[in-house]
């Protein structure tokens, strides 16, 4: 199956709470009927998701996602990315 036939699902991230002091980023995302809060703490690299429904279907694409944006993400910000699956 070529990358043009797979599933996509798009999450919605809100972040609401970035801290460089304490090594941390808040945030709400969304995609298909799931809604999650997340807390990353990047320094420690790790990523804590909630409520557990669903959350394997979240966790690996919303973490690659935070690594590779976190120094663009803003408090009150919305960001999208595309999941390669369908929730």
């Amino acid at each position: 199956m070529s990358s043009k036939n797979l599933p996509e699902t798009t999450a919605y991230v809100r972040i609401t709470q970035h801290s460089w002091q304490q090594g941390k980023i808040e945030g709400d995302v969304q995609a298909a009927a799931y809604e999650w809060q997340f807390q990353w703490r990047f320094r420690q690299g790790q990523l804590v998701v909630r409520p557990a429904l669903g959350r394997a279907l979240i966790q690996e694409p919303l973490g690659r996602f935070l690594e590779r944006c976190d120094y663009q993400l803003e408090p009150g910000g919305d960001y999208a990315f595309t999941i390669r699956a369908e929730l």
